[in-house]
């Protein structure tokens, strides 16, 4: 029986990936060198623990489990640690990638799954972006995963691979079973932050940002449940292991907890902050969260539009733009 890699598996969208194939009987194992990832999160499946880059580990494990199908999201995800140590990037998200296309490539690995980011877009004229929309990333996370899908990209074109790179954003929620969850030591996804506030862990939530044009200055995020970020992989992923080719039907979800803020609230502003180049890592951080992401859902025939002002001034959509190539 053949098998499905999973890159990341111990961390917070690729255990909720693997939960979702093992539980639909897929053969899994997980790769994960648990730097920011756990071995508790990783349930039913086997874990080898090391890096993407190791050729010769990732070279035994394609050939022991039999791997037809990667699916990759080892990577390190923080915007503003990536401005302040872009090589750190470079080196896991790009260098260990194409080490891992290479040992894929060698071993025959006909389909992979790339967990990308909406970061390739930068920051869109119009608050926007689709699959179509120029790739401008304006840091080094949304470059060094820009660059990945580039390799992918070319091997494909002299090869039988088939590939599929999912582009989002910000990623919310858990296991419903409560299970699994977002578990990492550092975080800089709200959502956390402020479940941390509430249960005593942060002494205060810090909120960068006082002229977006919002309600009260903030900026507004869109989300994707985590649930459906990786019921997303699995619909990718059938997708191309299937006969039909390409599918293309852009929808924005709305995620909003049903009312807006209406009062005002009592907000203590302190300086910004600044690396040595003077750049300033709240503002890089949410620059590109103004946009409205295209999602792609695969079995609907139907384009839907969010159109209109209120879209464009909650600045809020949600889910990724999914593409598809064989």
């Amino acid at each position: 029986m053949q098998s499905v890699l999973v890159t990341g598996g111990a961390g917070y969208v690729g255990s909720h990936v693997v939960r979702q194939l093992t539980e639909r009987n897929e053969r899994v194992v997980v790769l994960d060198n648990l730097c920011t990832g756990y071995r508790s999160a990783v349930l039913n499946a086997p874990l080898v623990v090391g890096d993407t880059g190791d050729r010769a580990l990732v070279d035994r494990v394609l050939a022991e489990h039999r791997v037809e199908t990667v699916m990759h999201f080892a990577a390190h995800t923080m915007v503003p640690e990536s401005v302040a140590d872009p090589l750190k990037y470079y080196r896991n998200n790009t260098c260990a990638t194409r080490s891992l296309l290479e040992c894929c490539d060698r071993a025959g690995v006909r389909q992979i799954v790339f967990s990308s980011t909406a970061a390739v877009y930068g920051t869109s004229a119009d608050g926007f972006a689709g699959e179509d929309t120029a790739t401008q990333p304006i840091n080094p996370y949304g470059l060094s995963k820009l660059m990945s899908e580039w390799m992918l990209r070319d091997l494909a074109q002299i090869s039988r691979l088939r590939y599929v790179s999912l582009r989002y954003f910000n990623v919310a929620g858990s296991d419903p079973g409560g299970r699994i969850g977002h578990s990492a030591a550092s975080s800089t996804l709200l959502v956390k932050i402020a479940c941390q506030h509430a249960m005593g862990v942060r002494p205060e939530v810090v909120i960068f940002g006082t002229d977006y044009p919002t309600p009260d200055g903030t900026g507004v995020r869109d989300y994707i449940h985590v649930e459906d970020l990786a019921d997303a992989h699995l619909r990718a992923l059938d997708r191309i292991t299937g006969e039909q080719r390409r599918l293309r039907v852009h929808l924005v979800e709305i995620f909003d907890d049903g009312q807006r803020l209406q009062q005002d609230l009592a907000v203590i502003e302190h300086q910004r902050r600044h690396v040595a180049a003077r750049v300033d890592l709240p503002v890089v951080a949410a620059a590109f969260d103004g946009l409205v992401l295209g999602v792609d859902l695969l079995q609907v025939d139907v384009q839907a539009e969010l159109a209109g002002d209120d879209v464009r001034r909650q600045r809020a959509g949600a889910g990724c733009v999914i593409q598809f190539h064989a």
